[in-house]
């Protein structure tokens, strides 16, 4: 998982999320042994060249769950090979065997994730939405 969090950090040039405060062992081990959180990785020798972490969510009003992809990246190097494409596939492979009902995924509209957009758009359909970020910390008002 450390070099996911590396890959991560370089691929998504945010080191402060990824490498600052890394989970310990314990923490690590509870996650994987789970059966919320799947975490994949495309590798070339040792190195990784491409990681999809997602959650699977399990739903109440039906006997299902959902799949969410929380991050998606491939080495600039090895883009344009079909790596994102086969960690989706080996997902939607992953999400049909526990039950789930639909795999999805959030994209910026920045122009950096032009190319998420559209591998996103050949492999789903598109909805528009909007995403809220509400902190855990209630302020008072």
């Amino acid at each position: 998982m450390d070099a996911v969090l590396d890959f991560f950090a370089e691929a998504f040039g945010d080191p402060a999320s990824y490498m600052s405060k890394r989970p310990g062992a314990d923490y690590l081990r509870s996650l994987l042994g789970g059966d919320s959180f799947i975490a994949l990785a495309a590798l070339e020798g040792d190195k990784v060249t491409g990681a999809l972490c997602a959650y699977e969510l399990r739903k109440f009003e039906q006997e299902r769950s959902e799949i969410y992809i929380y991050d998606l990246a491939v080495a600039a190097t090895h883009r344009r090979q079909g790596i994102a494409t086969a960690l989706i596939g080996s997902l939607q492979d992953i999400a049909a065997a526990r039950g789930a009902w639909v795999i999805f995924v959030q994209a910026d509209t920045a122009p950096e994730d032009e190319a998420a957009i559209a591998l996103y758009s050949k492999l789903g359909v598109r909805e528009e939405v909007l995403h809220f970020d509400i902190p855990v910390n209630r302020t008072s008002g």
